[in-house]
């Protein structure tokens, strides 16, 4: 997807790209939250940022403290996509994801 917008003589083109790579994009509905994390599994995913991990760190110490279970995982690189065989572990492992975002 691609949107331009008209140029002036003061002020340029501006153009956009849709960074999803997808040849045709759609919309896809938000999942609604479960009504409970009690009994699930809340998988914690750092992306290679800085501070992720202490900011992950806290979030599996308060979970875990309240008896729900986590696993960690971690992106090789804030600059790629995860890798295909980490998304499947944490489809297959987990129910729920807190992804980190942190500088």
């Amino acid at each position: 997807m691609t949107a331009t917008t008209a140029a002036s003589p003061a002020t340029p083109a501006t153009i956009l790209h849709d960074p999803t790579s997808e040849l045709a994009p759609e919309m896809r509905p938000r999942r609604a939250p479960p009504p409970s994390l009690e009994g699930r599994v809340v998988a914690l995913q750092g992306i290679g940022k800085l501070r992720s991990d202490e900011f992950l760190d806290h979030v599996k110490t308060r979970l875990e403290a309240r008896g729900i279970a986590t696993i960690r995982t971690d992106k090789p690189t804030n600059a790629r996509r995860a890798p295909t065989e980490l998304l499947q572990r944490i489809a297959t492992e987990a129910d729920v994801v807190v992804q980190a975002l942190a500088d």
